[in-house]
Formats: structure tokens, sequence, C-alpha cells
């Protein structure tokens, strides 16, 4: 008897390694793993498998995107490869519930997303120029919000360049797709000083705000700061997300030698002042650094 598990988290299956002599053609490969889905969700296939949906998949889809995103951090490309394949079967297994409900398939998505690159690319299939980053983006949004009207009943209001960003989004994402969609048809910063400037507005707004009684006010001004900081973000290139898993990183490996700096002298950080911990931090910045320096030369 094979061992139990929770009832909605499916163990990894074992992986077995094939010698890259003997890989298979990439389309053979996909058809397998095609097959091999549908097989588990058919009948007499795997009960985890088959009690699935679109809404019990959920947490899986969003789990498997950070695990990719942490590969990404490790810079380890057997941990990368393995988590891209979680992440794929995620899309089969999508894919699968939409054929059996008779409603699309996984050649429908393939088509569909190969059709729209070709369309959303005219400078390299057409004869739409296009020589920077920038001119493809305004092209792509441009050429989006015209399938979106042409896709539109006659007489209905055009969509907005904001439709289709999920509310369900964790809040820093949101706010990057919103602001980067924003920028894409032109409602922009000009220059980084003017967001600079937008940030102490806001930061004076809150400092006013703190000075009344209102709570729900102060809530609005902090959220506005950190609207204003991930604005910040995309203007310089950078995704807020990736930013900030970067500092929550750097804290934590910072508190932690603190707190084993602590513990060689027989104490634990709640028993030390202000002080002895903003001497404890600046010495975990200093060994950061002094690491970080190391590795370079």
């Amino acid at each position: 008897m094979p061992p139990r598990h929770p009832k909605n988290k499916k163990p990894k299956p074992h992986k077995s390694k094939r010698p890259k002599s003997a890989r298979r053609p990439t389309g053979k490969l996909f058809e397998d793993l095609v097959t091999l889905q549908a097989r588990l969700r058919a009948p007499g296939g795997c009960p985890w498998d088959r009690e699935q949906t679109h809404h019990t998949l959920k947490t899986y889809l969003i789990e498997e995107s950070y695990e990719v995103l942490d590969a990404l951090e490790h810079g380890d490309p057997k941990e990368l490869t393995e988590e891209l394949g979680d992440l794929l079967l995620q899309i089969l297994f999508h894919a699968d519930i939409g054929r059996e409900a008779g409603r699309f398939d996984i050649a429908d998505v393939i088509s569909g997303i190969h059709e729209k690159l070709v369309r959303r690319h005219p400078h390299v299939f057409g004869k739409v120029k296009a020589d920077t980053p920038e001119q493809v983006l305004k092209n792509w949004a441009q050429l989006k919000a015209k399938e979106k009207k042409d896709a539109a009943p006659a007489k209905q209001l055009l969509p907005s360049a904001l439709e289709g960003i999920p509310r369900s989004l964790p809040a820093l994402i949101e706010a990057h797709q919103l602001t980067r969609r924003a920028a894409q048809v032109g409602f922009d910063w000009e220059t980084v000083e003017g967001i600079f400037t937008k940030l102490l507005e806001e930061t004076s707004e809150l400092r006013v705000a703190l000075s009344q009684p209102d709570g729900s006010r102060r809530e609005e001004e902090v959220g506005d700061l950190l609207f204003v900081v991930v604005n910040l973000a995309r203007f310089l290139g950078f995704d807020p997300e990736v930013a900030l898993k970067h500092s929550n990183l750097k804290f934590k490996l910072r508190f932690q030698n603190m707190e084993a700096d602590a513990a060689r002298s027989g104490q634990r950080l709640a028993q030390l002042s202000k002080d002895e911990l903003e001497v404890l931090w600046d010495a975990a910045k200093k060994r950061e650094r002094s690491a970080a320096h190391q590795e370079t030369e």
C-alpha cells in the first residue's frame, strides 16, 4: 500500500535520469507528457489527480511560480529545470481539465499564444519598425488595445488599458502591473526626479495623517507611499517584487547573524538593549559586505 498523503498535497514523483544521448525530440517528449497527465486523470488513474479542479489548483500554480523565482535566485540550473517542469505540469493540468469539459485543450493554449506572439511582433514578422524596447512595448499596448476594441460589441465603450489585471494578485505585483500598463499608453513620469518629488509629497501627507486620530487616513497614506515606491522601481527597470525579495533575504540573514552573535555570548536578542542590538546589526552588515567584497575579488 502506498504511503498516505494530505488530501490536497500531491507528492512529487521520482525522476529517472535519461542519458543526454538518448534524448527524444522535444515534440515527442511534450506529447508523452500530455498523454501521461491525461492518464493520471483518466478512470483508474490517480485519485488525487482526478479530484482536482481549476479552483483547487490555484494554490499550486502560485506556489510553483514562486519556487521558480526561488530557483532563479539560487542560480542552480538543475533546480531551475525541475521547478520549470513543475510549473509546466500545472499548465498541462489546467488544459486537461478544460479538455475534459469540452472547453479547450493544450492545442488551443499553444496555438493561441503562437498566434498572439506573431500578431504582437509585427516588427519581427511584419513591416512595422521598432528599434528599441520602449517602441516594442508601445506597439504591444496599441495592438492589445486594438484587439480589445475589435472584440467589443458595437457601441460599447472601449475597454480600459487596465482591464484584465486580477484583483487577486498580491498588492505589490498588482501595483506594478497597473503602473506598467499606464506607462505603456504614455501616462508616466518624464524623469525619476518627478517620482522623488512625489515621494516627498506622500511622506509629508503621511506625517500630517499621523497627527490625526483617523486610522483609516494613515493606512491610506501608507498605501500611497508604497504605491509611489513601486512606481519608482518600475521606472528604474526593476520588478518591485523581486527587489523586495532581495531585501527580505538580506534582512533575514543579517538578523540571524545577530542571533548567532548573541548566542555565542550566552544571550538572546530579547535580553539586549537597543544600543546593543544596533551594535550587533552593524557587525552583521560589515561581515556581509566583507564577504561580498571577497567574492568579487
